[in-house]
């Protein structure tokens, strides 16, 4: 069956985004190291490049390796949808959990107005064992989601935020999940893939 995996950059308290779903503040250390650290994340989820970057980052023709659709909240979606861009991810299938979004914001998109977990219960069943499934954020659909997660890749920042969006962000529901794989840089960012227990 697919897989439901939280693909996310967190800083040291937990925060995905700032108050004002800020997310310029991740340190990514000097030109080499962010270079380094950019070119092996993009090989290992090339997907996850939003399309507007994905030629400058060398990626216009990469192959999905990981993922097919992509699942986010209005907070994650908009500030594409503010500089413009209304497709983010048009390599992959997206929808975006809202229930004040226009439904014909674009036809690449789907808007799906309430029941995430429905909707990602619905996508873990398709035929096939298929690419996984992307959720890209927010806090708030992570916690609404958290039954359904099957997996944790945590981009940890050496950066404490001091406040704004959690990674989750839902009811006190305790899940434990256990490191499958751990990498450091020399940027001081570790990449933790957790899986549920």
């Amino acid at each position: 069956m697919r897989k439901l995996v939280y693909y996310v950059a967190v800083s040291l308290d937990g925060r995905i985004a700032g108050p004002g779903g800020e997310y310029d503040f991740f340190p990514a250390g000097d030109e080499r190291q962010a270079a380094a650290y950019s070119a092996w994340t993009n090989a290992l989820y090339p997907e996850t490049v939003p399309t507007a970057h994905r030629a400058a980052a060398g990626l216009g023709d990469a192959p999905a390796r990981r993922f097919d659709t992509v699942v986010m909240g209005l907070g994650t979606y908009r500030p594409a949808l503010d500089a413009g861009i209304t497709s983010p991810y048009a390599h992959l299938r997206q929808y975006v959990v809202s229930s004040t979004l226009a439904p014909d914001t674009d036809p690449a998109v789907t808007v799906v107005p309430g029941d995430p977990l429905g909707l990602v219960r619905t996508l873990k069943r398709e035929e096939g064992t298929g690419p996984d499934i992307w959720l890209c954020g927010g806090g708030r659909l992570a916690g609404a989601l958290l039954p359904e997660i099957d997996e944790l890749v945590i981009k940890n920042y050496p950066v404490v935020a001091g406040a704004g969006i959690p990674a989750f962000d839902g009811a006190f529901a305790p899940t434990a999940f256990d490191v499958a794989e751990r990498t450091a840089f020399p940027n001081g960012v570790t990449l933790t893939r957790l899986t549920r227990r």
